[in-house]
């Protein structure tokens, strides 16, 4: 096969879209003959799709000198603009804006219609993105968008269009944000633009929706860009940080096994070369399917990776070092975070905090919290988010002493996390659920409940909840004035353990053990241990 020949098969490879044969071919033909500076364009897209970076780069290079010995200043700038693109998605930020900086001494300022004037806007908007700067931003992505509109460049008025979206969204506008981002995603559907582009967007709008708690439509655009991705042969799966919504989208399902697997895979791949800001939400996604079946260790190590690469480890620490029986660090932890915390990330960190603060007793600290969350699920249309806040007001309504009430709010939550086919969660409304029933008096009920909830955590070897559960007292009695964990503390009183002892058994510290004892001793109106152990043998408690 000549040269030219080849040149010709790797140009059609390329645009029926299967990459690892247009590579093979275009640099089948590089060492033959010379290639053109838009060959060159094509050869370093086969590249990136087929994860091949370092040649990626350096056939951006080639393909803007090429450009600029064509006396095409405009398509070199085009060519900088990817090269930029790459190096900063590596973490290389001094060498992109080098070649930014490069890219944009060669755009004619006198056409303002040239879709590479608008492209080049789209760096710094970003950076300002990232760095919570969403109103600095928008004004450079509103004018590539118009740049785009005028000049009918269909990626440039698709990426553009998804940052104006995610800034909305930054802003406080999600439901115009996400209507921004649907607008996006219509043209991507249609194929209307290049498949570098689609494959951003698609990672984009996953993680606004994940961000959002629009389950359903992460879900729905996940399944979309796993089929996108099967039909292009040899296309890397886009590219780490997707994977990792995706192994969120797993998780959320009870399939935690293929979740982890994807979230090593993403590590691996975002790993190479090192540096990539996402490889945090690799490690982070980890440290909580470790926290979930137990294995604290890798957990903690995987938490501890994620945070020296700048990503937020809570609530996930928190709850972490609630279970390995520190809940002093847990509350300073979640405190902190959510000191810092930016609007859209608050809520996870508010169901954090709450359950961090009726562990450690303190219902007025999750009662705040709880009402905070409920507020902000009012705010937006996201089911979601509803079935959190709904779960959290329960825990908190139960511990307040109001379990028909509670039950109420659990109920609904419930019902919403079985819609989105979430295993785990409906599992641990059941538990609650459960101790409403027994504190209604209603044991038969609350058997079932914990038995559902059991037979769950079993499937998906969620070792935490199970010993968490068998725990749980089943007893009726008293259940109407003390909280489930408050009757706990008595039964283990009642045998004579001390504080400590009672605060290794139960996994908590021994200054919580002696906050649950005094409100005991309120409730029940007793000011003696012996007097507590008397009321536990009375009530049947034992």
């Amino acid at each position: 096969m000549g040269p030219s020949t080849v040149l010709d098969h790797a140009r059609a490879a390329f645009h029926a879209r299967d990459w690892t044969r247009a590579f093979d071919a275009f640099r089948a033909a590089d060492a033959h003959e010379p290639l053109t500076a838009d060959d060159l364009d094509l050869f370093a897209r086969s590249a990136y799709l087929v994860g091949r970076d370092d040649d990626c780069a350096t056939l951006y290079e080639r393909a803007f000198s090429a450009h600029l010995d064509a006396d095409d200043p405009e398509r070199a700038g085009r060519s900088a603009f990817w090269l930029c693109f790459l190096l900063m998605n590596r973490g290389e930020v001094a060498r992109a804006g080098g070649w930014l900086a490069r890219a944009q001494h060669l755009s004619e300022p006198g056409r303002p219609d040239c879709a590479t004037r608008g492209f080049l806007l789209l760096p710094a908007a970003v950076q300002d993105m990232h760095a919570n700067r969403p109103a600095d931003a928008l004004p450079a992505f509103t004018a590539a968008q118009e740049i785009g509109r005028s000049c009918g460049d269909a990626d440039l008025v698709a990426l553009s269009t998804l940052g104006i979206g995610q800034c909305r969204i930054l802003l406080g506008d999600v439901t115009g944000g996400l209507g921004t981002l649907d607008e996006v995603m219509v043209g991507v559907t249609l194929e209307e633009v290049s498949p570098v582009v689609a494959g951003l967007v698609y990672c984009a709008v996953i993680e606004a929706c994940q961000d959002t708690f629009q389950l359903q439509r992460a879900r729905e655009w996940t399944r979309a860009l796993g089929r996108w991705c099967d039909a292009q042969p040899g296309l890397v799966p886009f590219r780490g940080q997707c994977l990792v919504h995706r192994a969120e989208i797993l998780q959320l399902e009870g399939a935690w096994t293929e979740a982890m697997d994807l979230a090593r895979l993403a590590f691996r791949r975002l790993s190479d070369p090192p540096g990539q800001p996402a490889v945090g939400m690799a490690l982070y996604e980890q440290g909580e399917l470790h926290r979930l079946r137990g294995e604290f260790d890798e957990a903690e190590d995987a938490y501890r990776r994620a945070g020296r690469l700048g990503r937020e480890i809570q609530p996930g620490m928190a709850l972490l070092r609630l279970r390995q029986g520190d809940p002093d660090a847990a509350l300073a932890g979640i405190r902190r975070a959510l000191g810092e915390s930016l609007p859209l990330y608050r809520p996870r960190l508010l169901a954090g905090h709450v359950e961090v603060a009726l562990a450690v007793g303190d219902v007025a600290a999750a009662r705040r919290s709880a009402d905070e969350l409920a507020a902000l699920a009012r705010e937006q249309d996201a089911p979601a988010l509803s079935a959190i806040a709904e779960q959290v007001t329960g825990a908190v309504l139960l511990a307040e002493g109001a379990p028909r009430a509670a039950l109420d709010r659990l109920r609904r939550s419930c019902g919403l996390w079985r819609g989105f086919e979430a295993p785990y969660e409906c599992a641990r409304v059941r538990v609650l659920q459960g101790r409403c029933c027994d504190a209604l008096g209603d044991a038969e009920s609350a058997r079932l409940e914990y038995e559902a909830a059991a037979a769950t955590f079993r499937d998906l070897h969620a070792e935490p909840d199970l010993r968490d559960l068998a725990r749980v007292p089943t007893r009726p009695a008293a259940r109407g004035r003390l909280t489930p964990r408050e009757v706990e503390v008595l039964r283990a009183v009642a045998t004579g353990k001390t504080n400590r002892a009672v605060a290794r058994e139960l996994v908590l510290s021994e200054k919580t053990v002696a906050r649950h004892l005094s409100n005991i001793f309120t409730k029940l109106d007793v000011s003696s241990r012996a007097a507590a152990t008397a009321y536990a043998y009375e009530h049947h408690l034992l």
